[in-house]
This record gives structure tokens, C-alpha cells and sequence, in this order.
């Protein structure tokens, strides 16, 4: 049969079209290797070393945290981390609940959390985990490609509660939150390294790159001012006290006046910072410098201070105290005992209200004013800890007539514990204002030689006999007369005042009362301030009754601590290392 030309024609376009097909494919597939070979390579490459290699970060180990005396107040240990890749877990529900049952964690969340990221490649379970965890989680014997252990720090405080609030801590990613943890962070964290993990296609790591590798820096250690020995004294004594009066809070710091160094620091309530989960909302605040109120009468000695420097009042001045009740202009002032003439000496002494008004007006708002700023109110000490407030002063342009009589009874100021006794440390130390300290440098060698760039604030002759006379007759005969010690010349002033209204106002039947004392009072080595607030057991809750007590029981144990030879021969009796009752 003869052939048919149409279709023998049709049969080689066909052909043809399908030669160029298979020729333009050649050509797209060649311009496409092309392209991948030469024109993208570098990209690729990279692109695929990126999928190959992952930077894992090397944690650096935080500094420890030292005492005065070297004793270890924080450290950092290894501890091993608990991961599941959950891509490779085909029986989620029976992991969790294996893991339940050797680790406290929760088998239904845990469940979720896996069937919730069924195709990612990791997981925290628990971090840092103790010994026991980790050898109960390896007794379990589950496959090895769907777990591992990291190892990680892990923060401990070796003295537990022991100046909690100091200290802070450091949460599960080793941040530092609160206290010198972390204020003194930058030092203490130190420099993360890193290296390089080489992958294979399934994600496993199959080598590390040593060149690429870069160690960690690891922080440095911070020494405190703090003894432990002391800081024990302080926080046994405010358990006492707050098991004794069931305060809202209370407090206690301890300083050396001659170079602001504290030597303890204590709040309650408190708590545990190697259990983070379990800190209650009101004990992580610590009070001696976030706490403000009204000091009350424990003001008083520094008023007296810059007017007698001044030349506004005089040593041997008397002051009539109207029998307890004064008209101050449209003001009545009243007095806790009604007193009529009395001495300089005597006004604090016996902390007459009345007295210290007349004393206001002898140095008018505007020398009221200045006392407060020179003594260092209205603004923080600058400590190395987070969280400090300066405290209140109003402008003096807010001031009134009422501030006359108010503020030299401490009323119309807010202080903080720590700014108070730093004022009280200037009169103790003949009349230079330190500024308090929580952590030494590396250059400290115990030199007195900053005093000499420390400023003045009143002339050592008004220092010495405000702690000398009046103030250490508030312990021998007025109102601190619970805080002596035997063998000692204690110094001291009480601070009974109410307590602020959130709504404003005052709370009349809440209190705050406080102490602050010092010996030996001809050369005072040591301060001590109590602070409590709304004691709501134990009868009247002055400061002489409530604090005072509590502050020359510190004072007592840190002076033969410290082997603070005693000044004067110990009566009969009261034998050594024990305090007579009252």
C-alpha cells in the first residue's frame, strides 16, 4: 500500500517538536547547573554549612561571692539539664509518663508540650537536675536518640537564708535579680565562648570544630563588707524579736561609722534564694533601703547637730516645755510626759517634742532644710544594691509653718534605715559623712585615707559631745535605757513614730519603732539600727521597748566578736558573754 505524504510530513514535525522540546529542556536543565555551579555557589555553599554547622553558645560560670573573711556566701556547681527531641518520640503519652514517675513534673502537660511540637528537634523537660534525677531518668533506659543531659550552672548559696535580701539570685538562665547579684552583675557574669557543632542530614552531631572554638571568660569574685558571724547575730535576733512583737517587718544593719562598711544587713521576713520558686511576695523586699518612713525622734540628733554647729543654739541652752502642751500658731504640740524648763541635754534625753520645736524655730525652715540635705536625706546613699530609694525631702518651697515644729521630730521626711544610720554614723564618727558600701575593690586595703575626701558636715567637737552627753544618757537614764551593756558606754537614740496611711495620714494605732546605737561611745567602732514596723503583740510598741533591746543585743555579740575591749569594769553581776535581764 503506497504511503500517505500528509502523514509521513505530520510524523517528522512531531518529531521535530519533540527534539526541540528535549533540546530546550537540556538547555534549561544546563542553565540551571549553571547557575547553581557558578552563579549561586558561594551562596549555597554557605547556605549549606549554616544547615550543617550550628554556633552553640558556651555559658561562662558566674563569680563566686565572698564575706569579709573569705567565708562563700554564693557559688556556682555543674548539673546536668534533662532535653527530649520530640520528632523522634513515636509514643509521646508513654515518655511522659515514664519521666513522670522519675522526675516531679506533670505527665499531662508534659504530653502536650510534646504532641504540641511533634516536629521540632528539642525540648527542656527539667533543668538542673540533682544527682539522684539523673541517675533516676538513666534507670528509665529510654532510647537514646530521643533524650540527652546538658550540662549547665547552677547558682547555690551555701549559707541558705543568711542575707537573703543582700545577696539576690540567679534565675534558671542565669540572670542575676535583686541584691548584689545583681547590681554587681556586669562583674559577676563574666563572657560566654562559643564553638561550632558539625551536623549530619539528620541533625546529630557528629563533630565539633576545635579551631572555631572560643572559651568562655569566666566572671569574676566579689568580696562584701558583710561578716557572716555578724549578719547571724542580726537575723537570730530578729527572729526573735518578730516571734516576740508579730511585726509587719522589721530590720537591723550593722556599720562601722569610721568607714561606712556594712557589716550586716537583715530583713524580715525572708527567704531561702536556693528554693526561687517559693519566695513570698512581701520577703523579697529588703527593707534597710527600700522600706521609707518617718524616723520619728531618732531625726532629732542631727537637728541638734547643725544648729549647735551653726551657733544657732548652744550647749548649756534651756528650753521651756509649757508643761507638755504648746501652741505653735494655730498649732497644739504636746509632749508624752509634760515638762517644764529643760537642758539641751535633756530635750533629747527625754525626746521632748515641745523642746525640739523651739529648737526649729531657733533655725527656721531654711536651716531645717539644709540639716536634712547635709545629713544626706532626699537622696540615695549610692550602696551597691538594686532596688535603693532616696526617700522623701520636699522642696523647701513646700515647706510651712507646720514644718517648723514638724520636722525636728522627724514628721514631714521619709527615710530609709540605711540613710539613717549613715547620718547617725556621721555624728559617731566626728562629723563626716561616709557614704556606706556593701562590696570591697580590688584595691581596698582597710586605709582610712578616703576620709580625707569624705565631707564634713559638722565640726568634731559638736560630734563628740552629742555622743559623749545627750546621747549616751538616752541610754543611762532616758528613754534607751534597755539598750546597756555591761562593760560598755552605749550611745543611742529611740524613734517611736506612727505609720503612714496609704490613703494619707497616719495609722493611729500602728507604730514604727526603731534604735540606733553605737559603742564605745569615746571612740564608737560600731553602729547598730533596728527598725520594726506595726508590732501588733507584746504591750506598747516604743521604740525604747520594742528595738532597743533587740539592737544592743547585736551590738553586744558583735563587739566580743570583734574583740572590742570592754570600757569600763563589768558589774558583779553579769559574768562575761551574757547580757543582765531588765
Amino acid at each position: 500500500m503506497p504511503t500517505d505524504p500528509l502523514s509521513a510530513a505530520a510524523l517528522r514535525r512531531r518529531a521535530g517538536l519533540v527534539v526541540t522540546a528535549v533540546g530546550l529542556a537540556w538547555l534549561v536543565l544546563a542553565g540551571r547547573l549553571v547557575q547553581l555551579q557558578v552563579v549561586q555557589r558561594a551562596d549555597l555553599h554557605d547556605r549549606a554549612e549554616r544547615q550543617r554547622q550550628v554556633i552553640e553558645e558556651i555559658p561562662s560560670r558566674p563569680g563566686d561571692i565572698f564575706d569579709t573573711q573569705g567565708r562563700l556566701l554564693a557559688t556556682t556547681v555543674k548539673a546536668r539539664s534533662l532535653f527530649l527531641v520530640p520528632s523522634r518520640i513515636p509514643n509521646p503519652s508513654t515518655v511522659a509518663e515514664r519521666l513522670a514517675f522519675a522526675l516531679p513534673i506533670d505527665a499531662d502537660q508534659l504530653f502536650a508540650q510534646l504532641s504540641a511540637k511533634s516536629e521540632q528537634h528539642f525540648l527542656w523537660v527539667r533543668r538542673r537536675l540533682s544527682e539522684d534525677e539523673v541517675q533516676h531518668v538513666r534507670d528509665l533506659n529510654l532510647p537514646a536518640e530521643i533524650w540527652g543531659f546538658r550540662e549547665e550552672f547552677r547558682r547555690v548559696y551555701p549559707q541558705g537564708r543568711l542575707a537573703a535580701q543582700v545577696l539576690g539570685l540567679r534565675d534558671i538562665d542565669g540572670l542575676g535579680h535583686g541584691g548584689v547579684e545583681e547590681s554587681c552583675e556586669p562583674q559577676l557574669r563574666g563572657l560566654p565562648g562559643q564553638r561550632v557543632l558539625n551536623r549530619d542530614a539528620r541533625g546529630r552531631v557528629i563533630d565539633i570544630a576545635v579551631d572555631a572554638e572560643q572559651m568562655p571568660r569566666d566572671g569574676t569574685a566579689v568580696t562584701l563588707t558583710l561578716d557572716c558571724v555578724i549578719q547571724l547575730f542580726a537575723e537570730r535576733t530578729l527572729d526573735k524579736l518578730a516571734a516576740e512583737w508579730q511585726p509587719d517587718s522589721c530590720c537591723a544593719i550593722v556599720l562601722d561609722p569610721r568607714t561606712g562598711d556594712v557589716l550586716a544587713m537583715a530583713s524580715r521576713p525572708d527567704f531561702d534564694p536556693n528554693q526561687p520558686g517559693e519566695i513570698p511576695d512581701d520577703a523579697w523586699k529588703n527593707r534597710a533601703v527600700a522600706d521609707i518612713y518617718e524616723p520619728g525622734s531618732t531625726m532629732k540628733p542631727m537637728i541638734v547637730a547643725y544648729g549647735l554647729d551653726r551657733g544657732l543654739i548652744a550647749k548649756d541652752d534651756a528650753f521651756q516645755c509649757e508643761w507638755g502642751r504648746y501652741w505653735m500658731g494655730r498649732r497644739l504640740l504636746h509632749d508624752h510626759h509634760p515638762y517644764g524648763s529643760l537642758s539641751l541635754t535633756d530635750v533629747l534625753v527625754k525626746s521632748s517634742n515641745i523642746g525640739m520645736a523651739k529648737v526649729g524655730e531657733r533655725l527656721t525652715n531654711t536651716g531645717l532644710h539644709e540639716a536634712a540635705t547635709l545629713f544626706g536625706f532626699g537622696r540615695a546613699t549610692g550602696i551597691e544594691l538594686s532596688g535603693e530609694l532616696p526617700g522623701v525631702l520636699r522642696p523647701l518651697d513646700q515647706w510651712t509653718s507646720y514644718s517648723t515644729g514638724s520636722v525636728p521630730m522627724g514628721h514631714e521626711i521619709a527615710v530609709t534605715p540605711l540613710q539613717l544610720i549613715t547620718a547617725h554614723a556621721t555624728i559617731a564618727n566626728g562629723g563626716l559623712l561616709v557614704r556606706p558600701r556593701l562590696v570591697k575593690t580590688a584595691s581596698d586595703t582597710g586605709s582610712d585615707d578616703f576620709r580625707h575626701l569624705t565631707p564634713r558636715v559638722i565640726s568634731e567637737d559638736v560630734a563628740r559631745w552629742l555622743v559623749q552627753n545627750p546621747m549616751r544618757e538616752v541610754v543611762t537614764r532616758g528613754t534607751g535605757r534597755k539598750a546597756q551593756i555591761p562593760g560598755y558606754d552605749v550611745f543611742g537614740k529611740t524613734g517611736t513614730a506612727q505609720c503612714l496611711s496609704p490613703r494619707g495620714g497616719y495609722l493611729h494605732n500602728k507604730h514604727l519603732s526603731s534604735f540606733v546605737c553605737g559603742a564605745p561611745a569615746d571612740d564608737p567602732k560600731l553602729m547598730v539600727l533596728v527598725v520594726v514596723s506595726q508590732a501588733s503583740k507584746g504591750g506598747e510598741a516604743f521604740g525604747g521597748v520594742v528595738a532597743a533591746p533587740a539592737a544592743a543585743e547585736i551590738l553586744r555579740e558583735s563587739l566580743v566578736h570583734l574583740r572590742i575591749p570592754a570600757t569600763k569594769p563589768v558589774p558583779q553581776t553579769a559574768t562575761k558573754g551574757t547580757r543582765t535581764r531588765r
